[in-house]
């Protein structure tokens, strides 16, 4: 949605969250709007999605977005996909929000898409998202060492996964 735009481009150049991904320069509002473009295609053709957390659903009014969530790497043979989650100010966290969110999509992933597992790797610095995913069932199954440089220290990234049970 074009809406989104203006959310996206902020959200997706703000420095501190690049620790999290593998940016390393700004993106443009060309750039975000093709993303944006692109995400309108089914997940089979581009092996991503996203989706905007808001504070109420769609169309209600005083909906401000707070965040999104993310599939990438979707893999339809081998029936995984990855997940991420960021809710974009501090104001916003501890609210629900990536907890709902994570639960929906979680569900759409294993109900419709019929998904085997997900994955997301976790610095071992950002305890609320490695306690958010564990509440969720995800189990930590490995652990990259000194993998990200932050400043001039490197830092561990854990990998978890959630299998589906069903």
């Amino acid at each position: 949605m074009p809406y989104d735009t203006k959310h996206l481009l902020k959200w997706e150049n703000e420095k501190s969250i690049w620790v999290a991904g593998t940016t390393r320069s700004p993106f443009t509002k060309r750039d975000i709007e093709n993303f944006i473009s692109e995400s309108e295609k089914d997940i089979y053709s581009t092996k991503q999605l996203r989706k905007m957390i808001c504070t109420q659903p769609s169309g209600k009014k005083n909906s401000t977005p707070v965040g999104c969530i993310d599939l990438f790497d979707f893999d339809e043979k081998n029936r995984r996909a990855g997940i991420g989650i960021l809710i974009s100010e501090k104001k916003y966290r501890g609210k629900g929000y990536a907890s709902e969110a994570l639960e929906i999509m979680t569900t759409y992933c294993f109900e419709i898409l019929l998904l085997h597992q997900l994955y997301c790797d976790i610095a071992e610095t950002n305890s609320n998202s490695l306690d958010l995913f564990k509440r969720h069932g995800f189990k930590i199954t490995g652990t990259k060492k000194k993998w990200i440089l932050t400043g001039k220290k490197y830092i561990d990234v854990y990998q978890l996964q959630l299998i589906y049970r069903g």
